[in-house]
């Protein structure tokens, strides 16, 4: 898949769509200007020249949960548009980028159904990208307390979505014979909500992985090395986010947090290994540190003042350089990820700019990620020189 001679007879269309869509992410002028704005209604002014203008005119009122939910509207406008446009395996590819959105919804009702929050706040909070059937979303949180309401939950959950492969995978992997909705019930009551949550990320991307790879080509040589470097920021935040839980516990490193780490990736088999027996944060930098691609990155972690640096945000930073890098190639269906992706860093810049503004912290307002920006680090010194031109 990709390649000059084939390619455009293909995807030429929604790939042109794509890389022309690429020029109405912010440009540095467009950040400067909201940087200096003193109220989200100059917020508001200034997005009105840009591609979001009308997408926030006819809110009276800018907040950053309002300018995130329009944003979003947008993003997923886009990807509606450019899906329509698409065949296989770029139709199925997209289907694939949705689904990381669609298990973050069902992980988020199924917590609702826990904590006793009501449904109508849980569906807001569901991401646009992953929304299906509203029936089906409406139920989750719902389940009655008995048999019959289990059955009814393994039905919509794991049979009714397109995520409901992973989850069957993981119930099977916990329990050799499903002969009831019973034992339904007995896992999802007795597994942490967050390994359940990792468990079917880990299956996802690992499917998605081998996606990727059968259709071989400059597709599989670009998404496979994105998926990569998912992978193992995936197994570093897990592991990260694992101490002073009990999946640091001995006996829970080495079984449940060990099978949570994805099959691939660069950190995979040796360092996820070594991962596996880690508890703390100097063990966890001696591990990635032998990466030069993390070893810079961690070593800042282990040195850094926490209020000042967040591990999380050098992640972002990287994950930048990539996406952006897909771009670079020709012919090859990494970009329509890699939109996405980039996209959705895009409206954590905007939200994060206007939190800033609304709590007057413009000492930290210039913590963004700019897109596409002739002045990132990973450009040549020409380009940042001459601003690009």
């Amino acid at each position: 898949m990709g390649g000059l001679s084939t390619f455009n007879m293909l995807h030429g269309f929604p790939e042109a769509l794509v890389r022309g869509m690429r020029s109405g992410f912010l440009r540095e002028s467009d950040y400067h200007h909201l940087t200096q704005c003193e109220t989200l209604e100059d917020v508001k002014l200034n997005l009105m020249e840009t591609d979001y203008g009308s997408y926030v005119a006819n809110d009276s009122v800018l907040s950053p949960q309002i300018l995130e939910a329009r944003a979003m509207e947008k993003l997923v406008k886009e990807f509606n548009y450019i899906k329509s446009h698409s065949i296989h395996p770029l139709t199925t590819m997209m289907d694939y980028i949705s689904y990381e959105y669609m298990i973050e919804n069902v992980m988020l009702l199924l917590r609702g159904s826990l904590s006793g929050r009501k449904i109508d706040d849980l569906m807001s909070q569901c991401h646009p990208l992953g929304m299906f059937k509203e029936s089906t979303m409406r139920s989750i949180p719902h389940f009655e307390a008995s048999a019959q309401g289990y059955a009814d939950l393994y039905e919509t959950v794991l049979v009714d979505t397109p995520v409901g492969p992973y989850f069957q995978q993981y119930l099977d992997s916990e329990s050799e014979v499903l002969s009831s909705a019973g034992e339904v019930k007995n896992i999802l009551e007795e597994t942490q909500i967050e390994i359940l949550r990792n468990s079917l990320m880990k299956l996802y991307l690992e499917d998605f992985y081998e996606f990727c790879e059968k259709m071989g080509g400059i597709t599989a040589d670009v998404m496979c090395h994105l998926l990569r470097c998912r992978a193992d920021k995936f197994a570093i935040s897990l592991t990260l986010n694992s101490f002073g839980t009990p999946l640091n516990e001995p006996a829970m490193r080495e079984s449940t947090r060990r099978k949570l780490y994805p099959s691939f990736g660069t950190l995979y088999p040796s360092a996820t290994e070594m991962l596996s027996k880690v508890d703390d944060d100097g063990k966890l930098v001696q591990v990635v540190s032998i990466f030069p691609a993390y070893r810079e990155m961690f070593d800042k972690f282990l040195n850094a003042n926490p209020e000042d640096f967040s591990i999380d945000d050098e992640f972002y930073i990287n994950d930048v350089k990539e996406y952006e890098l897909a771009f670079e190639n020709q012919s090859h269906l990494g970009v329509f990820y890699a939109y996405v992706k980039l996209r959705e860093q895009e409206v954590r810049n905007m939200v994060w700019i206007s939190e800033c503004i609304l709590q007057r912290m413009k000492g930290e307002i210039e913590k963004y990620i700019p897109i596409f920006s002739s002045q990132s680090m990973w450009r040549c010194e020409q380009t940042r020189r001459t601003g690009g031109h």
